[in-house]
């Protein structure tokens, strides 16, 4: 499938990367024209999708994709041990909906391959292939979408990358189980389009709130099995290179801190890294930052801990938090070598299974300070709504 539908990156513009300093990262990755596509010896791709077809207001952000490449092999290896194949670029389709197909199926092959894709778009849209890609997985789905809006308008028509999370949510079959959209700006976003997310029980985090405490933006991205990032979410001084920049947003740095959380993160599968357009771009400054967004989920990637909580192990340490003078109570799970915290959702009336993936969510240590104050935490009752 990969083959049939993958357009390999020219052998021209592989030697150009070549000539970059032997510690860069284009004499580490392999590139499938020279070694083929058997994705057993890969731990992560790298795929480049050539769409903007259904963008509203960023036409051209099909064009950038090597840029981004230029700007990442030219970084330095950060880890020696690192196992990257560049695929090329996905050839667009006849139709809109051909792409989207064609991601999907590259999508789910990686993932049964468990080689973690490494997406460069092409526009925010395609964030639902990348969603489709995991209808074949028989599991439910964590979903972090970082973005300067809530894409839920405009439900009526074709999909653009002003709606698509309105099909996204009612999907059929539904494999969503949660959804977070961090760095919402309220300017953009009509109130009631939050009031929408809540009634489902999903989280959205304004900006402002956010970079109170990028802390706490770790449990969140920890519990993601798929990250979708539209660069519009960063503020124009620090990423101009998009169709509608803003004043305000992510610094370039907490873009990068949040993709290193989503490296970190053992549950995570897939990014997705949309909205570049390089018409707009000022000294490939945006071009950089996409670069350097995938270096520190790499980073992060290669420093993984394995540590996901299994009841019966002695690296965790639990704590029981009672409610209402014993009634019912709060489990949580401190691993003892990351120090990272996990909440359980119990069992009520059967609505949760025991060993379902979902049965414990990522939390925080003010998640905990918060449950001995006999305060439930929000997002763990969202979730238990879910489950």
């Amino acid at each position: 499938m990969l083959l049939e539908v993958m357009k390999p990156l020219s052998p021209e513009i592989i030697e150009r990367f070549r000539s970059f300093p032997v510690n860069r990262w284009a004499h580490k990755v392999f590139f499938s024209e020279q070694h083929g596509a058997d994705l057993e010896l890969f731990d992560l791709a790298i795929i480049g999708i050539e769409e903007d077809r259904n963008s509203v207001s960023n036409q051209g952000c099909a064009n950038g994709l090597n840029r981004v490449r230029e700007q990442l092999y030219n970084l330095v290896v950060q880890h020696e041990g690192m196992t990257v194949v560049d695929l090329g670029n996905l050839r667009a389709g006849e139709t809109v909906t051909d792409t989207y197909y064609g991601l999907a199926a590259i999508v789910n092959e990686l993932l049964a391959n468990q080689v973690v894709p490494i997406i460069i778009g092409g526009s925010h849209d395609l964030t639902l292939a990348q969603y489709h890609g995991y209808q074949n997985l028989d599991r439910k789905v964590n979903l972090v979408v970082i973005d300067e809006k809530i894409d839920l308008l405009d439900l009526e028509g074709e999909v653009t990358d002003e709606n698509f999370l309105g099909r996204i949510f009612s999907d059929q079959p539904n494999i969503l189980f949660g959804f977070s959209q961090l760095g919402y700006q309220s300017y953009f976003t009509d109130p009631k389009t939050v009031n929408t997310l809540e009634k489902l029980n999903f989280d959205c985090y304004r900006l402002g709130d956010v970079r109170k405490n990028m802390e706490e933006v770790e449990p969140i991205v920890r519990d993601a099995d798929m990250l979708s990032f539209d660069l519009t979410a960063v503020k124009m001084g620090d990423a101009p290179g998009v169709g509608t920049p803003t004043p305000h947003g992510f610094y370039g740095e907490e873009a990068c801190q949040i993709m290193r959380y989503a490296g970190l993160s053992d549950r995570l599968t897939s990014i997705g890294i949309y909205g570049y357009n390089p018409a707009f771009d000022n000294h490939t400054q945006t071009a950089q930052l996409a670069a350097q967004m995938i270096w520190y989920f790499v980073e992060g990637y290669y420093n993984r801990k394995k540590d996901i909580p299994e009841y019966k192990s002695q690296d965790y340490l639990k704590y029981i938090v009672d409610f209402n003078e014993g009634e019912y109570e709060l489990v949580f799970w401190k691993s003892k070598k990351s120090e990272r915290w996990w909440l359980q959702i119990p069992q009520f009336e059967g609505k949760v299974e025991q060993d379902s993936v979902n049965n414990l969510m990522s939390c925080s240590y003010n998640d905990y300070k918060q449950a001995c104050k006999d305060e439930l935490p929000e997002r763990w009752l969202k979730a238990f709504e879910r489950a």
